[in-house]
């Protein structure tokens, strides 16, 4: 008999509902536990991972770009998918030194992660205006309200964390974030770029298996949290890069036929021998296509801000004000 869903936390509603599929799935916001953000710290620092080090180049570059664009107006900088805040402290740094007015309100899934940014900007910037908010993007975006135009709103989603999603996917997902907007606020959104084929496949598949590891982090997170029993030792990660499409896949794939009971779930499934299980979407875009995808969400792209290689794009979006 299968659990209520009723019963069940968020992580097991979606669990349950992802390997039900015929074609299995799970859900790649669950990767960033205490575990999966160490993992995620050592891709970081791999050499063939270039997005991160491509957007703070950006970041360390583009405040004047955003501060002109709200012309001296006070405003709320608002994160989806903040992480450690690593990259935003770049901005901020640079809008306190220019004198900006604003209040910081970082969005987050991990509550660990919106601790670790609480202690850093306590420490770092005590007078800044600061408010944490745990949740996925939509359920923190409905606490703060809808925007009332009376202060500005500049809205942060980095990380190519757009590319998680397919692109009709993606332009719902902005459409919904333009409706917490007024006329005149901003949405800078991080694109990873189409480039050559190894470079993308080698940020996701890299040598020291990091990338593999975090990827298997799931199985270890539903076994933890859910009581299941997947053996790690017979599943393997891999990553698909289709240059037509734009769309790097990665998939946990069982090296032979398995049973796996998730107690918390009152639910077997049984997993043919390399029957993939789907577990994340790295959607690459190109400059014409983000500029279409603005235009799909009834936005106006400002500009693209890009780092030196042109690997990276964030694109600064303005609502219409008319």
């Amino acid at each position: 008999m299968t659990a209520s869903a009723t019963t069940l936390t968020p992580f097991g509603q979606d669990v349950l509902q992802g390997l039900s599929q015929p074609q299995p799935t799970l859900n790649s916001k669950w990767f960033y536990d205490e575990r999966g953000n160490a993992l995620f710290q050592q891709i970081m620092r791999c050499p063939e991972y270039y997005l991160t080090g491509a957007e703070a180049e950006i970041y360390r570059s583009c405040a004047p770009a955003l501060l002109e664009e709200l012309d001296g107006a006070p405003f709320d900088l608002i994160e989806l998918g903040a992480g450690d805040g690593s990259k935003t402290q770049l901005l901020i740094e640079q809008f306190l030194a220019a004198g900006a007015r604003f209040a910081y309100r970082p969005i987050d899934l991990n509550a660990a992660a919106l601790a670790e940014v609480r202690d850093l900007i306590g420490l770092r910037w005590p007078k800044l205006e600061f408010q944490a908010i745990q949740g996925d993007y939509f359920e923190a975006l409905d606490r703060l309200g809808r925007s009332t135009g009376s202060r500005r709103r500049l809205v942060l989603f980095p990380g190519a964390n757009i590319g998680n999603f397919h692109p009709g996917e993606a332009v719902r997902m902005l459409e919904r974030i333009r409706g917490f907007l007024a006329a005149g606020d901003l949405l800078l959104t991080g694109f990873d770029l189409k480039k050559d084929p190894a470079v993308i496949l080698a940020a996701y598949n890299d040598p020291t298996g990091h990338t593999a590891a975090f990827n298997l982090n799931l199985l270890h997170r539903i076994n933890r949290e859910l009581e299941g029993n997947f053996d790690l030792d017979h599943w393997r990660h891999w990553e698909t890069y289709n240059p037509a499409t734009g769309a790097a896949c990665s998939y946990l794939l069982p090296t032979s036929a398995q049973e796996v009971t998730i107690r918390a779930l009152n639910q077997t499934f049984t997993f043919r021998a390399w029957q993939a299980i789907a577990v994340e979407i790295s959607q690459k875009y190109s400059l014409r296509e983000i500029e279409g995808m603005a235009e799909a969400a009834q936005f106006t792209c400002l500009r693209h801000l890009q780092d030196a290689r042109g690997y990276f794009t964030d694109s600064l979006w303005r609502v219409p004000t008319h």
